[in-house]
């Protein structure tokens, strides 16, 4: 950065504390500050009794903030109009930078998104293991930071932030064009055309397999586990037969269905995907075989993954404790959904794959939409010879549209729209 002078932060955003007399009949709203520069949150507030003899520190808006414990890994910000009222603790520091100099939003991103701004802070962090660094005051004043015209640093952030609020509406877009796809493929669940759908009990549909795995001490077991909420059946960790106390396991196969006894009422359930085949699970699991020729696997990964079904498993899953809840094989087999006809079911499976499909390429668009910011504050603050008149956007290629068919007819997502033609 030849042609940025460098200035010490102390000399343009000066330490400011503002302590707070504690009054114990009044409320302390707190702020928190998220770690890898992504802002500042909101806490609860605390009474004035609950405060006790911690202290606290009054914030203001256009502060910039940093945790002393955990400013390494990139816990800096800058307080916003919506945290006016709020307050830190001592392990706060808040700087005030001088509005004719410095841009505060401009330091933070030095300071959580440069190599050399995240090397100066983690130097002025000194400490043994990660958890235990701590942001010395004196050393946050002298570490170096680039100092370009004022208009160059609005400019930059102004381009910034508009290249951030382009990644949150690609990102918005491609939720919501996998939120229409989905509720299309359950309407076919739920009122397929034509039909009416009997319901059935799952212990028609499904069969229990017991535990087929002897457990050996000196064996490492790949493990698969449920994520909550409908999000499916996923790899999960590695352990040896040592280091957990059950005795039989349960092997899965691509196309099997289970779910946690203790969490299947938040929707916790799932069909086995390839990526897991083989993989083993605790008896806490019950495993099923799926009858195939009754219900396709995709049908009832698209049935469990349904918000509207979990209320009825909660009522299914006994204990008293909301969280220690249980959904019994026995109840579960006693669930009746409702199955169209094979013909429907089908087609389902091929929506299904679609809508996959659709997902596995917004993920890729993902991965490279989140990069883009990290990628242009990078060549931003490790350019040799940055200008105010350098466009520092990236080229962002054309969002195209997708389009999927469906049972009866055409997906048409482009620019936020869903049409079925």
């Amino acid at each position: 950065m030849k042609a940025w002078p460098k200035v010490a932060l102390g000399d343009i955003a000066p330490i400011v504390r503002r302590p707070v007399k504690i009054r114990h009949d009044a409320a302390y709203p707190e702020l928190g500050i998220r770690s890898f520069g992504r802002g500042t949150f909101h806490k609860p507030a605390l009474s004035g009794a609950d405060v006790g003899s911690k202290r606290l520190f009054r914030i203001e808006p256009g502060d910039l903030l940093f945790s002393n414990v955990f400013a390494w890994e990139g816990a800096i910000a800058v307080a916003v109009p919506a945290d006016a009222g709020r307050f830190g603790s001592h392990r706060f520091i808040t700087c005030v930078v001088d509005p004719a100099r410095a841009n505060a939003t401009f330091l933070k991103l030095y300071l959580t998104a440069s190599p050399d701004g995240r090397e100066q802070v983690l130097k002025a962090s000194p400490g043994g293991a990660g958890r235990n660094r701590t942001l010395g005051v004196e050393k946050l004043g002298r570490i170096r930071v680039p100092l370009p015209p004022l208009a160059e640093q609005q400019a930059l952030v102004a381009r910034l932030e508009a290249l951030a609020e382009k990644t949150r509406q690609v990102e918005a877009h491609l939720a919501a064009v996998e939120r229409d796809a989905e509720r299309l493929v359950r309407a076919y669940i739920f009122h397929p055309p034509g039909e009416h759908p009997t319901k059935r009990p799952m212990s028609e549909l499904l069969s229990q397999r017991q535990p087929d795995v002897t457990v050996d001490g000196t064996v490492q077991y790949r493990f698969a586990g449920v994520y909550s909420f409908g999000r499916g059946v996923f790899p999960s960790v590695v352990k040896a037969g040592c280091e957990f106390a059950y005795e039989r396991l349960s092997t899965v196969r691509t196309g099997d269905f289970t779910y946690p006894k203790l969490m299947a009422w938040e929707g916790a359930l799932g069909v086995v995907p390839p990526e897991c085949d083989g993989m083993v699970v605790s008896p806490e699991f019950p495993v099923f075989s799926v009858n195939t020729e009754e219900i396709l696997p995709e049908l009832l990964d698209i049935y469990f993954r349904t918000p509207e079904v979990w209320p009825a498993l909660a009522e299914l899953s006994g204990g008293t404790n909301v969280r220690r809840r249980r959904l019994q094989p026995s109840a579960f087999l006693s669930y009746e959904m409702p199955v169209p006809s094979m013909e429907t079911q089908l087609k389902l499976r091929e929506a299904y794959r679609r809508t996959q499909a659709l997902k596995a390429k917004h993920s890729a668009i993902r991965e490279a939409n989140a990069a883009l910011v990290p990628a242009t504050l990078e060549r931003v603050f490790s350019s040799a010879e940055p200008s105010a008149s350098e466009d520092y956007r990236p080229s962002l290629g054309p969002v195209h549209s997708s389009r999927f068919v469906f049972p009866s007819g055409i997906l048409d997502v482009d620019h936020g729209s869903t049409n079925v033609e």
